[in-house]
């Protein structure tokens, strides 16, 4: 047998060994990521134990935070919950999905400022990051 003959075979004898396994794990369906996601209104960072906090005492979030993520650092898209939350849920800046301020349940009749039309729901086409996953 020569070196020519006897490569082709060895490659001809990997591929057979391994084709079973490629094509298996092409049918295996892809495993979606297990996130929780916590987002908490007006609390600030040293307001948690597990941050320094020697007042309030957080047992279940440390409890959290020991077992998984924690952030030191982040960014809010906007000072009030309602387009933070649209923003994080569409992946997008508050002014790109209309929300801009908080979803109200009545706006101060009492002011005279006129407040442009805000949006109170996300729009219908925006592709939340639940369904993205």
């Amino acid at each position: 047998m020569n070196r020519r003959a006897f490569l082709k075979a060895a490659g001809m004898g990997a591929a057979a060994l391994v084709a079973p396994k490629c094509v298996r794990a092409g049918r295996r369906p892809r495993r979606k990521p297990n996130i929780v996601f916590i987002l908490i209104d007006d609390m600030g960072w040293p307001d948690v134990a597990c941050y320094g906090s020697k007042f309030h005492e957080t047992p279940n979030i440390d409890r959290l935070a020991s077992q998984g993520m924690k952030f030191s650092d982040a960014y809010a898209a906007c000072p009030v919950c309602s387009p933070t939350r649209a923003s994080i849920m569409a992946g997008q800046y508050p002014a790109r999905v209309g929300i801009t301020d908080f979803i109200p349940g009545h706006w101060r009749p009492y002011e005279k400022l006129i407040v442009p039309e805000n949006r109170l729901e996300l729009p219908l086409e925006s592709v939340t990051i639940a369904e993205a996953l």
